[in-house]
């Protein structure tokens, strides 16, 4: 029996076992990947306060090992159901708990367009950071129109000679610093208003196909594909246990509990205003504290 188990090993995840464990609680954390979440494919973190920059894979690894230092054990094995008596079922066992923090985060979003599954690892890639290096003195694309497409085109730029920049819409939504600096950088084009509608290639991504807002097509020769187009949770093997909103975020009040007592949820996975590493911290050492407050 444990005191808590943690579903997932990203920001919210780890913070949560950080504060159950120097409460002297038993937690397990279950992570289906690898610990770090998604900030751990950041190239950059420069709006986490007290600390000017570090990389995220930095930030997740020293966060990681401050929670096993502490005797924290962790699974790598993906929760397939949580049962209403706190029971954690995954891939390859059960696990008992009296508190429960579904801490998941969320995926990278698909454009779902034709020949994409087929070329990941081949071409298409959501991480800049984890296989911008193959790409040296190549040419690339970015798809999206946030900070993190905004991000992994000046990323890239550094390593590849030409870079793409294609956003279905006529501006971006990420900050104007970035694209300031992406405006100054001579090997990158920015394409707006087009949407990528396929990849083609003969083993490997060589190209893709683009359609504006006109309904002109054009074909675009490229080494590797880069999709930056949002993140989305997978919560449906909790549904018995929480509510889920209109699109797939977990239900919660500001006190991060659910519907169901003594499971909380922490981090990008829940239903909020913003998601930043900041609120995913934030939201793991109150579902930490809440879940040890409340425990029977």
């Amino acid at each position: 029996m444990y005191d808590i188990i943690i579903v997932g090993a990203g920001p919210a995840g780890l913070t949560g076992a950080l504060y159950a464990l120097r409460a002297n609680k038993k937690v397990l954390l279950l992570e289906a990947k690898s610990y770090g979440g998604q900030i751990i494919n950041a190239n950059k973190i420069e709006n986490y306060p007290g600390i000017e920059v570090i990389s995220g894979y930095d930030f997740a690894t020293n966060l990681y090992n401050q929670v096993m230092r502490l005797g924290a054990e962790i699974k790598y094995e993906t929760v397939v159901k949580i049962n209403e008596d706190r029971t954690v079922v995954t891939n390859k066992g059960k696990y008992k708990a009296k508190s429960v923090i579904i801490a998941n985060g969320a995926v990278n979003r698909r454009l779902n367009i034709d020949g994409e599954e087929d070329y990941i690892g081949k071409g298409v890639s959501y991480c800049a950071t984890c296989d911008g290096n193959f790409y040296k003195n190549k040419v690339v694309a970015v798809n999206g129109g946030g900070n993190t497409a905004l991000e992994e085109a000046i990323y890239l730029s550094d390593i590849a000679s030409k870079v793409y920049l294609i956003h279905r819409r006529d501006s971006f939504r990420g900050d104007d610093r970035y694209l300031g600096e992406l405006k100054d950088r001579d090997n990158v084009e920015i394409i707006l208003n087009s949407n990528i509608i396929s990849v083609s290639g003969k083993g490997k991504l060589e190209s893709i196909t683009i359609k504006d807002n006109l309904n002109n097509k054009k074909t675009l020769d490229i080494d590797g594909l880069f999709i930056a187009v949002g993140q989305k949770p997978e919560n449906e093997a909790f549904s018995n246990v929480v509510d889920i909103d209109e699109n797939g975020y977990i239900k919660a009040t500001d006190e991060v509990r659910t519907k169901s007592d003594g499971i909380y949820v922490a981090g990008d996975t829940r239903e909020k205003m913003l998601r930043q590493l900041t609120t995913a911290v934030s939201d793991g050492s109150l579902a930490a504290t809440i879940a040890i407050k409340e425990m029977k």
